[in-house]
């Protein structure tokens, strides 16, 4: 059977592409597609650990694989009952605008929005930071935003939610994402906008890469 293989940010550059197809025997698993990848890749067999998606959901390397599947080879990562859309959702190569975030959630219902903006710093870890350089598994991300989006919704009521998270190239002061939560009292909406931007560094696949004076880096703390 033929699996899609799609690699992403530092993963990606050591083996030298993003995406490929391998063919693989009747009744494999997740971890039969590593160690393909891994035994042809000499450069990602450092890695301490793999962690995989099928087909855009987080598995484990026992996890069976059927033909026409994609699995992705995760790097680490840089963090009810209504009828309307729990989030906005956008994972964009556009600059982002807080106004337009803010539009998105506000109506008659809310009565505190709360609003995250996270930018590129000039310093990071000592160094002296030139430009950042987000990559996504698009797909992926943005499924697993709306994920958190739900989840948020779930813990604090009736929210209104949008996040749009910039990935390419951007300069220092660019905002590379934007998390705006409203609701109908300020305390849920402090809550779910802290909730949402800290799960968003921590599960969902975008990777960071800061270009320094000394050099470039993929940063894989959630900084």
């Amino acid at each position: 059977m033929r699996v899609l293989v799609r690699l992403f940010a530092s993963y990606r550059e050591a083996a030298g592409r993003g995406q490929f197809d391998i063919e693989l025997p009747e009744g494999a698993r997740v971890r039969d597609v590593v160690a393909r990848v891994l035994a042809e890749n000499p450069l990602l067999r450092s890695q301490r650990e793999i962690v995989a998606a099928r087909n855009r959901e987080y598995v484990g390397l026992d996890e069976p694989i059927a033909d026409g599947d994609e699995v992705a080879l995760i790097p680490p990562v840089s963090g009810g009952a209504v009828t309307r859309p729990a989030a906005d959702i956008r994972v964009t190569s556009e600059a982002l605008s807080v106004d337009a975030a803010m539009a998105r959630v506000r109506d008659e219902s809310t009565g505190g929005i709360c609003l995250f903006v996270g930018t590129v710093r000039r310093q990071s870890r000592g160094k002296r930071v030139t430009l950042l350089e987000y990559e996504a598994y698009p797909e992926m991300a943005e499924a697993k935003i709306r994920d958190i989006a739900r989840e948020a919704e779930s813990r604090w009521g009736p929210l209104r939610i949008a996040v749009h998270h910039r990935v390419g190239r951007l300069a220092v002061g660019d905002d590379a994402v934007v998390v705006a939560v409203a609701a109908p009292h300020r305390a849920e909406a402090f809550a779910a906008c802290r909730f949402a931007i800290d799960r968003l560094k921590e599960t969902v696949p975008i990777w960071k890469k800061e270009h320094t004076d000394d050099g470039t880096v993929w940063v894989e703390e959630h900084a």
